[in-house]
């Protein structure tokens, strides 16, 4: 049962800040605020008793948030129809208005096939708190595959079902999209950094009391170093203006910096600069890694928060190569996008240069700027993390010791480091027997706990009420992966010894572990009839004989992996031996071994 709501009020005029208001205009004309007062959250929650709910996602909880504070100004609400379709085909709102990303409420068919125009939603967070009340306009099944294809395509040939975000689309994302208007009733709740999370309005505010009139916002997902330094003071003094570093501190790359340990360096950094030229906030962004299409997207919610210049470089919020090493856009797609923009969004790009260290000088220049003869350094991201991976560490002429030093918090060395050992193959390849030898021998070595979550041992402690369809067995698999990645973050060696068949949830477990520690996956490719010979259970005959469906081997697929850290065929080789070749290259990654 829900309650339909046809007589909508008003939308509250819109909140006047005259303190700011010799500031830039934020996009549209007004900065939007769907927080409603103390009286109607309460009349909302009365009401909410007889509506139906939805729990957002993480992704949706961020959108939820800039929706409500107005990081998203014009936008009132989720997307509707006309609006979505507006934006995917031309990047226009119904109105006109540039707006160069979808912002739309996914939900499952479940959900829709109970809803009309005219109902009202409670959106609540994870512990069921509601958070806004979404009066619905719109429901419809979107076609995800031309929204991919048009929103985050490029023509440089990169496989388009890699993108991070496309993944998304076409494999985690609900079905049906509702739209309509958000009355907010609180921000979504945050107990890290609460000093550092402003609004749009606080921001204005700030630059306001610190006499600010432009300001340069530097948008970064990464730790800041040296160079980042001198590029936003050479971008600041430039254009004459004052700094915000702005990190995305909600969904960023698979694979980044925690943004605990970022902001802790952009903290550390801060003082480096001259008194009251810069500030920080952090953004609860759930980036798409859209390329040009972001850029604008970036620009326009650094307009809303009072900036008059954004800084741009080189694939500018682009997720970076597929799988082939094809780059998914130009490197200056998304420069020359926003400057053909930048006269009707009103804010001004600053094109970021790569800037290089010459060591003869002790000084950074812009790259195209290194005078003739003068030889330059640098450390990419990949050897900052061999370095702190190594415990080598990091030269001032690279970063801030304050810098570095919250970097080696955060990331010790392999040695110290936990990691994951998984194990995938046929039944009666030998995983289980791989994963006993291994656990002793790292049982033999000390130093760090170590766990292991076989197949079986699995199933019935953790999934005896999952059958063996292939959502069954996906779903198996997330657990293990979730507890093996909490075991890796806390210093432990996980070793997992499932069959987990499909290749993209192996995926899903390694991006879920990476982030906190080392992933070891081991393709154990014993032969299908070397598997059968060793059958003691009897399982692969019943397969035959069609006792047991979806059997893997038999009657259901197994997708060999091609991204497998070591491959081995037991057909050949005893226990100790294969055991043995896996602790070396533990050895040769640096996960073994090492000093203090």
């Amino acid at each position: 049962m829900f309650l339909a709501r046809f007589d909508l009020p008003a939308l509250p005029p819109l909140k006047a800040h005259p303190m700011t208001d010799h500031l830039i205009a934020p996009h549209g004309g007004a900065l939007v605020d769907l927080v409603v007062a103390d009286e109607r959250a309460r009349e909302l929650k009365e009401a909410s008793r007889d509506w139906l709910s939805w729990t957002l996602t993480e992704r949706q909880l961020c959108d939820l948030e800039l929706l409500m504070s107005g990081g998203f100004s014009p936008l009132t609400g989720f997307m509707g129809r006309e609006d979505y379709e507006g934006v995917v085909e031309d990047m226009r709102l119904r109105d006109g208005t540039l707006w160069p990303m979808p912002v739309t409420l996914d939900v499952t068919e479940a959900l829709a096939d109970t809803l009309a125009p005219g109902a009202t939603l409670a959106l609540r967070d994870q512990e069921g708190v509601m958070l806004a009340a979404l009066h619905v306009e719109d429901i419809w099944t979107p076609d995800r595959q031309h929204e991919a294809e048009t929103v985050f395509g490029s023509d440089t040939g990169a496989a388009l079902e890699e993108h991070p975000a496309v993944r998304y689309l076409l494999g985690q994302a609900n079905p049906v999209y509702v739209g309509g208007r958000v009355e907010g009733l609180q921000l979504p709740p945050h107990y890290d950094f609460r000093t550092l999370r402003l609004t749009p309005a606080e921001v204005r505010t700030s630059f306001a009391k610190l006499g600010w009139q432009k300001a340069v916002a530097f948008q970064t997902r990464n730790p800041m170093h040296r160079a980042h330094q001198e590029l936003t003071l050479r971008a600041t003094k430039e254009v004459e203006a004052s700094l915000l570093i702005h990190p995305v501190v909600g969904m960023t790359k698979p694979g980044d910096i925690d943004h605990y340990t970022r902001v802790r360096c952009y903290q550390a950094l801060l003082p480096t600069y001259p008194k009251d030229t810069a500030m920080l906030s952090l953004l609860p962004l759930a980036m798409r890694m859209g390329g040009p299409r972001e850029a604008i997207w970036h620009a326009i919610i650094r307009k809303n928060h009072g900036c008059t210049h954004l800084i741009v470089g080189r694939d500018h919020a682009g997720p970076g190569e597929d799988s082939a090493g094809t780059p998914f856009y130009g490197p200056y797609d998304a420069q020359e996008l926003l400057k053909k923009h930048e006269k009707e969004l009103g804010i001004s790009m600053v094109p970021f240069k790569l800037m290089v260290y010459a060591p003869e000088h002790d000084t950074y220049y812009p790259s195209d700027e290194v005078p003739e003869g003068i030889e330059t350094v640098n450390i990419s991201g990949t050897e900052q993390r061999r370095r702190l991976q190594r415990g080598i560490e990091l030269p001032d002429w690279f970063t801030f010791p304050a810098v570095g030093e919250e970097l080696r918090k955060s990331s010790p060395p392999r040695h110290k480091q936990g990691v994951t050992i998984f194990l995938t193959g046929l039944s009666g390849a030998g995983k289980s027997t791989i994963a006993n030898a291994l656990m002793v021998k790292f049982l033999e070595l000390g130093g760090r706990p170590v766990t292991l979550l076989d197949g079986d041992l699995v199933r019935r402690h953790l999934s005896s009420e999952l059958g063996f369809s292939k959502e069954h067995r996906d779903i198996n698999i997330r657990r293990i992966g979730f507890v093996a990645s909490e075991i890796t973050k806390n210093g432990g060696i996980a070793i997992c010894a499932p069959i987990a068949p499909y290749d993209s949830v192996r995926k899903e477990v390694r991006e879920l572990v990476e982030p906190v520690g080392g992933f070891i996956l081991v393709h154990v490719a014993t032969p299908l009839d070397v598997c059968e010979e060793r059958d003691r259970k009897g399982l692969y005959a019943k397969a035959r004989a069609g006792i047991i469906k979806e059997f893997t081997g038999i009657s259901d697929p197994y997708e060999e992996p091609t991204d497998a850290d070591i491959v081995i065929d037991t057909t050949d080789l005893t226990p100790e031996e294969e055991a043995h070749r896996i602790v070396l290259h533990l050895e040769r990654e640096g996960y073994i071994g090492g000093g203090d």
